[in-house]
């Protein structure tokens, strides 16, 4: 496994908030929720949008691990 995979995994730091706003999941300040990203990982899927299922995906994995 590389020493720094997390820093090489996120591309794009913020996109997953930015996509977020968008969808008006999120007003100022708050956090993504583990419901927010069910309702994106629905999305993705109706979409066939496979980067947003990637960073979905990453997110619960980090979310996962700062427990």
């Amino acid at each position: 496994m590389a020493e720094k995979w997390i820093q090489k995994a996120i591309k794009k730091p913020g996109a997953l908030r930015a996509t977020a706003k968008r969808m008006k999941l999120l007003k100022e300040g708050e956090t993504l929720s583990a419901s927010d990203l069910v309702k994106m990982k629905k999305k993705a899927e109706q979409t066939g949008n496979k980067k947003l299922m990637a960073r979905v995906n990453l997110a619960k994995t980090l979310k996962k691990m700062k427990k």
